[in-house]
């Protein structure tokens, strides 16, 4: 361990009870289990598979706090909790916000000039938005 690492705070670890009521009530599509906090995105096949997991990756990168991924045609689950501290921190949190604000944007409902992939036209369909 470096003389940096000694220096840094111990990260606050929440109970499984704090776990679920703040999924609950800030990450409703996200659950909690065996030591990690969880999400499925539906995706209408392997081109949208890739490009959430891609989405992901580049978060979490740009975080420096990785998930565990794991992906079939139609879906990925996303994975996060905190090795270093043996639980689930504030970094997961906001790691999990991040990535559902980013995954779940829908640039059409925001009345923008951006108008989104066409609803209508399933050769375009990305997300299986909740």
């Amino acid at each position: 361990m470096s003389d940096e690492d000694k220096k840094r705070p111990k990260e606050r670890v929440y109970s499984e009870a704090e776990i679920t009521e703040r999924l609950n009530r800030d990450l409703p599509g996200w659950r909690y289990e065996n030591g990690w906090i969880r999400r499925k995105y539906k995706t209408h096949g392997w081109k949208s598979t890739l490009m959430v997991i891609n989405t992901v990756g580049h978060l979490a990168e740009a975080a420096w706090h990785h998930p565990d991924i794991a992906a079939s045609y139609a879906w990925v689950e996303v994975k996060l909790t905190n090795h270093a501290a043996k639980g689930v921190t504030d970094k997961d949190f906001e790691l999990a916000r991040k990535i559902e604000d980013v995954i779940h944007w829908q640039p059409a409902k925001e009345g923008g000039a951006l108008e989104g992939t066409p609803p209508t036209d399933q050769r375009f369909a990305y997300i299986k938005y909740d």
